[in-house]
């Protein structure tokens, strides 16, 4: 924290937190609006629902007349510690909440599973997130709280986030509450320009790190977790900031905090996950994850992926292709490494973390959906990788018929082929689609199923690609001039011959 920062405990905390308590009790008590407060575990998040539940308390058992939805977004790719520490103060809370008889009400939120990191980065081939293709954030964690303040809307017309933002975290930060000022519809809230009917509450917006955790260091957690363990927590890594909900693309990105996803790559390295493996030698069954983590962040990596988008397109930028998604030996690789590291952290780690999951079966049944049925990878390697890295059977069950095909078949066109991987994939990709279309009572889609696997498969290489791509470009640049009257005549120098 800046040295010149002023605290916001200008009458002292005690003070200070007892006017902010029974600001938090009228405003609750204002109105039938619900509350939604987005608790990641961190100090901020508790020190906010530390406040709210101090609020609840100091009412009448016939004013809590409203539920606080307390929500927590796991990604499924958290930091596995803080993952159980979240976990485990979402259950106490719960509990307390009942012997105290407060409207508390905790969700653990979690993506779809299509939408989950793995499925995306070794299902669909996404590559590795980064700043210019920032694809996880939406995904993984503004979706999940979206979707749930959206549904407390729809059922009660309008809802009010409590966030534990605050003003001093940084200058970004600062110039987002300065923009959020002008949108103030009350005293104490304001809008939320993502979220129709959604109103914004930030009770410590003011607070300064130090302010934080003071308040936490001198007042009990009332829920019944001990805030010197996640100051203890804190201490344990090297960065001071965590992870807050995120509702809005604005929120930037927590890969250095302790709060961040264990995979993330939107930074050059992880020195949180270091530092919680330099200080404490029992968290040392956590270098395989960092060490995945930093094969994931291999820069640079075109040679891991396709010379096509995904949509089987051929786009040049400065005469260059755009890579698309990771190739199926990439793809494969990347399952096998993260299988691997489940194995490993089960065995070097604790008691706890015995049974981690760092993928579920859920998402590697989709993984596994992906690559037969809408890849056309007709093989089904997932269930060979899965017993060859994990020692023990795949629990998923056979795949159906229409997709799959027996090793001998995949083993022959691959000799038919040789070494022409593009002729590969594309035989393999009409062949499934024809499989695929030969029970159908009606086959109409099948000759444009099979004109796209023809357009996309249709380079001999990834240097013919391109050059047809430019020779594609300069056609269209010389029909544009009007040198071309007609498609026939703009293709005829791309195809013909």
């Amino acid at each position: 924290m800046a040295k010149n920062q002023v605290s916001a405990f200008t009458d002292g905390l005690k003070a200070s937190v007892a006017e902010l308590r029974t600001d938090i009790a009228e405003l609750y008590r204002a109105d039938s609006i619900p509350w939604v407060v987005g608790y990641s575990g961190g100090k901020d998040s508790t020190a906010v629902l530390q406040l709210v539940w101090m609020a609840l308390q100091s009412l009448a058992p016939d004013e809590r007349v409203k539920p606080v939805h307390v929500i927590s977004t796991d990604t499924l790719v958290e930091n596995p510690i803080v993952a159980a520490w979240v976990a485990k103060s979402l259950d106490t809370m719960r509990a307390s909440a009942r012997e105290q008889g407060l409207p508390v009400e905790p969700h653990r939120l979690t993506p779809k599973v299509t939408d989950s990191f793995w499925v995306n980065l070794i299902g669909r081939g996404y590559p590795a997130p980064r700043h210019k293709f920032r694809w996880c954030t939406e995904r993984l964690k503004i979706r999940p709280s979206n979707d749930f303040i959206r549904s407390v809307v729809r059922a009660s017309g309008e809802a009010i986030l409590v966030l534990g933002s605050r003003r001093r975290e940084s200058a970004t930060r600062a110039r987002q509450f300065e923009m959020q000022d002008r949108t103030r519809l009350r005293e104490r809230l304001r809008g939320n320009g993502n979220l129709p009917n959604s109103l914004v509450y930030t009770p410590i917006e003011d607070w300064t790190n130090d302010d934080v955790w003071l308040f936490l260091m001198q007042h009990s957690n009332p829920w019944g977790y001990a805030n010197k363990d996640l100051l203890t927590l804190y201490q344990g890594a090297s960065e001071d900031s965590e992870c807050p909900l995120v509702v809005d693309s604005s929120t930037p990105s927590c890969g250095d905090s302790r709060f961040g996803c264990w995979v993330c790559t939107m930074v050059e390295q992880d020195r949180s996950m270091q530092a919680m493996i330099r200080n404490d030698d029992e968290k040392e069954w956590m270098l395989p994850l960092l060490e995945l983590r930093n094969e994931l962040d291999e820069r640079p990596d075109r040679h891991l992926r396709d010379f096509r988008r995904m949509n089987g397109t051929v786009q040049l930028f400065h005469d260059r292709p755009i890579h698309g998604p990771y190739n199926q030996e990439t793809r494969e690789r990347w399952l096998r490494r993260l299988l691997r590291c489940q194995s490993l952290v089960r065995q070097l780690g604790p008691e706890s973390v015995r049974d981690l999951e760092l993928i579920t079966f859920e998402e590697l049944e989709e993984i596994r959906r992906l690559w037969v049925v809408e890849k056309h990878e007709f093989e089904d390697l997932l269930p060979r990788v899965y017993e060859e890295e994990m020692g023990e059977h795949y629990p998923g069950g056979a795949i159906d018929d229409s997709y799959g095909s027996g090793a001998d078949e995949v083993a022959l066109l691959r000799e038919i082929c040789g070494d022409d991987e593009l002729h590969f994939e594309l035989v393999r990709e009409l062949l499934d689609t024809e499989r695929r279309y030969r029970t159908m009572a009606r086959r109409s889609g099948l000759f444009v199923e099979l004109e796209r696997s023809l357009r996309r498969g249709f380079f001999d290489s990834e240097e013919d690609a391109v050059e047809r791509s430019r020779r594609l470009r300069t056609a269209r640049e010389r029909a544009d001039r009007g040198e071309y009257h007609s498609p026939e005549q703009t293709l005829l120098p791309i195809f013909a011959g």
